[in-house]
């Protein structure tokens, strides 16, 4: 297996640090407002990396933190009228309501930024005592030009970086290049007691600090968006690295691209965003998170309205493979449909290749059914792929469009039965009656009525089906 590591580069063979284990850390949402279809791509995608490693054998321990305490939080929390408690809490219900929407799975461990002050704070306290960092006003700062490898991750290089740098009003900085790990308490904002007074952690410290408490030095994976290399992740490698020289902080960085707009990056900052909730209302969440993996995870993604069509008509054509098989599959996975499956995956985790993969598996499999032959060890294959990836079949309920069937069932007779089901399986039933009669103007009116609730009707070989759109 081969990734693309930023730390360097380059393609790299991928070997965790202990056998048989994988360790990933994944940085999660600052809680500040509700979740983009940005932040649904980086979830998505780190889900299905660390499904793959699961399905390979591997044990995963997926940590993915959140930030619940942060200037974004303060100002939107002064900006409402609220405390910064109640700011988090009702956005982090909104990350995590999109997140199982979008069937991804909860994280391993979860910690939140506000429970891990000590740590912080003893984390600070080494940087200090090695020279690394400094108090000063309140504040203390970490020294970039302390530690020389300062850049290894985004490739910048000190020189570059210091024609832009400055120092704000209120920082007591003693190089523009300095950058907080805590920062002084100021009216109204929450605060911690600490060595340099009270006051809260800057945003960079608290991943190295957390990362290294629950997975230890030089970890597997740290995973995230592309638009955090610099300088969230730089600042986390120095830190954390500085504090503890005897092992590198992380092995693999694996960044994935962003959600673009009308050809500009999503971005809470400047409101050129399309909302999570919102995009999952308007289309199946399957289909959103199938969005998602059509293109490689290192590669921007463009949203369109026509390119969420062309997921959904994705999705339903791989269903409607799949629906063609009723009852249980036997047969053994068709182990070149899996090599295949294997070898683009292990490929930098190639989940388009993937797709393509299940996409041969569905004409093969449709081949085989309209030639009367067993698709089972196809189908097999399809089941193991699409469940890796986590791809379900659509919900096939029928409860919002309950009265509109009852409505239709009486027109042509049909009373309402036991349930929902019931009642489309006789309006089907009535269909195909008024097919052998040669009544087709009832056959379509019947088609069409339930095409209009949203119940597609098939007519196969072996007889009409119905699915929901």
């Amino acid at each position: 297996m081969e990734v693309f590591n930023t730390l360097g580069r380059t393609r790299q063979v991928f070997e965790p640090r202990d056998p048989g284990v994988v360790t990933m850390y994944v940085c999660g949402p600052t809680v500040q407002t509700s979740p983009h279809l940005g932040h649904g791509r980086a979830a998505v995608v780190f889900d299905v990396i660390r499904r793959y490693l699961e399905w390979e054998g591997f044990e995963v321990t997926y940590v993915q933190n959140v930030t619940d305490v942060d200037d974004k939080i303060i100002n939107a929390a002064a900006e409402r009228g609220i405390d910064c408690d109640a700011v988090a809490a009702a956005s982090f219900a909104e990350f995590d309501e999109g997140y199982r929407k979008l069937g991804v799975k909860a994280p391993t461990i979860e910690p939140r930024a506000t429970e891990h002050i000590p740590e912080m704070i003893d984390m600070i306290g080494s940087l200090i005592a090695s020279d690394h960092a400094y108090a000063s006003g309140g504040d203390v700062y970490f020294s970039v030009r302390s530690f020389p490898e300062y850049g290894k991750l985004s490739g910048r290089r000190i020189d570059e970086l210091e024609s832009g740098a400055r120092i704000d009003p209120g920082e007591h900085k003693q190089d523009p290049l300095d950058f907080a790990l805590w920062k002084a308490a100021k009216p109204g904002e929450p605060s911690w007691d600490s060595p340099w007074g009270p006051g809260r952690p800057g945003w960079h410290i608290e991943c190295s600090a957390m990362s290294r408490k629950y997975l230890g030095g030089g970890f597997d994976i740290h995973a995230g968006g592309i638009d955090l290399i610099f300088p969230h992740h730089e600042n986390e490698v120095a830190q954390a690295e500085a504090a503890h020289p005897d092992a590198p902080f992380c092995r693999y960085w694996l960044h994935n691209g962003m959600v673009n707009l009308a050809g500009e990056k999503m971005a809470k900052s400047t409101g050129h965003v399309v909302g999570l909730l919102d995009a999952l209302e308007t289309y199946p969440p399957t289909a959103v998170r199938l969005f998602y993996l059509r293109t490689h995870y290192r590669k921007p993604v463009e949203f369109t309205p026509e390119a969420m069509d062309d997921a959904v008509a994705s999705l339903e054509r791989l269903w409607a493979f799949r629906r063609r098989v009723t009852g249980p599959v036997e047969a053994p996975p068709d182990e070149q449909l899996i090599d295949r499956f294997r070898a683009v995956m292990g490929d930098d985790f190639d989940v388009a290749g993937a797709l393509g993969v299940i996409f041969d598996a569905v004409r093969e499999g449709n081949r085989l059914l309209d030639a009367g032959e067993d698709p089972g060890g196809v189908v097999a294959a399809f089941d193991e792929m699409t469940a890796v990836l986590n791809l379900p079949a659509p919900d096939v309920g029928l409860g919002d469009v309950a009265d509109g069937l009852v409505e239709l069932a009486g027109a042509y007779g049909i009373e309402a039965g036991s349930g929902d089901e019931d009642l489309v399986d006789a309006l089907v039933a009535a269909r195909q009656s008024a097919k052998t009669a040669k009544e087709w103007d009832t056959a379509d009116a019947i088609r069409d009525g339930l095409a209009a609730l949203g119940v597609v009707v098939e007519d196969t070989p072996d007889g009409a089906r119905w699915h929901r759109r």
